[in-house]
């Protein structure tokens, strides 16, 4: 008697169910020896280790924090800048808020929504800077220009619809604004005429084009007449010519103090100027999120020191360590420099501004 198809065919299914059931046990039983008893996904030892992170040898400190913090007042912030008389600028909210050194404010311009990124820079006094200052603030989607006062000059065009802007970094007559959206830099001159696009992919160029997991995209122009732009998702910091030749790179993935860890660091920098006249020594402060560290690298990317670790930062000196942008949302500062050679924290956690002064040795 031939034997139903159908009963033949059941049998093999609940074979291979029953095989796929021992293969999950097995992993699951292999999985839970890797990780340890809390199921973090990490073992023990490197819970061990992410605690030991936080920490950093003190004698890699090269700063210390040498004034009050200043207490913004906002409730959210995203930037911070220093102009040449030392006054300190502050995004966040709805406007931009002034202090002065002591923490003192001096004025505010109050904006029709959220600024993401600022650049102060002074100009020869006129009539669109009575002061010789001008501020230019990126919202989400387009550049907005103010003289010192507050008054506003300008409003440019808006890039697109998928632009999300992060930092603006002025040079003579070049603006440059970092669009995480886009995943560009445009450059434009100082009436918002769009010059040329920078870092984009281009293979006969040896340009692989900017990783950008999250909306951290910053940029500075050096005194070597370079532009410098983070590539966050590949833990460098890139040098280009203003018509977008890449000239080097350094920076390389590690959770040692030497590297950039998680997702996409560093998520802010900017460059302390050196003795040469020319930059040739200019060095770099960098700002990582996850793993809160605030450190010194030299010209050529050169590891020099820490202004403040995670200790010195966070609340507990906590720490995260992370693959995605969902999860790495610990810290995200913004950093200046004044000419002073402070450096200047905008601590985004708790909307203060801390300033670090080198340790006189």
């Amino acid at each position: 008697m031939n034997k139903c198809p159908g009963a033949v065919e059941t049998k093999a299914l609940i074979g291979i169910l029953i095989g796929l059931v021992v293969i999950v046990a097995i992993f699951v039983i292999v999985r839970l020896d890797m990780t340890g008893e809390k199921g973090s996904g990490l073992g023990t030892d490197f819970e061990y280790s992410l605690e030991q992170l936080g920490k950093i040898d003190p004698n890699l400190i090269l700063f210390e924090e040498s004034a009050a913090p200043i207490d913004t007042k906002f409730e959210t912030t995203h930037a911070v800048a220093v102009d040449t008389g030392g006054s300190i600028y502050v995004a966040g909210d709805n406007a931009v808020r002034v202090f002065d050194g002591g923490g003192n404010l001096q004025n505010e311009i109050a904006l029709s929504e959220a600024p993401m990124a600022l650049a102060v820079v002074t100009e020869e006094a006129g009539e669109n800077a009575p002061d010789g200052l001008k501020i230019y603030v990126a919202m989400k989607d387009h550049v907005e220009a103010y003289n010192g006062r507050g008054k506003s000059l300008a409003r440019w065009q808006s890039p697109g619809d998928n632009a999300v802007l992060t930092d603006i970094a002025v040079s003579k007559d070049n603006v440059f604004v970092a669009d995480a959206g886009n995943r560009i830099v445009w450059r434009y001159d100082t009436k918002g005429t769009m010059l040329n696009r920078i870092g984009e992919k281009d293979a006969d160029r040896n340009i692989a084009g900017f990783v950008i997991p999250s909306p951290y995209f910053d940029l500075a122009v050096g005194r070597d007449g370079l532009l410098r732009v983070v590539n966050p998702g590949v833990h460098r910091i890139e040098a280009y010519t203003f018509e977008g030749d890449l000239e080097f790179s350094w920076g390389e993935f590690s959770s040692d103090v030497k590297g950039f860890c998680g997702c996409c660091n560093p998520v802010n920098f900017a460059i302390l100027p050196g003795g040469d006249p020319a930059g040739a020594d200019d060095s770099f402060v960098t700002c990582e999120k996850g793993l809160t560290r605030v450190k010194i690298y030299g010209p050529e990317g050169d590891f020099v020191g820490v202004v403040a670790g995670p200790e010195q930062l966070v609340e507990g000196g906590k720490v995260e360590i992370c693959s995605t942008p969902e999860e790495c949302q610990l810290g995200g500062f913004d950093v200046a420099v004044d000419k002073a050679g402070r450096v200047i924290v905008l601590d985004t956690i708790r909307n203060i501004v801390r300033i670090f002064s080198e340790i006189k040795k």
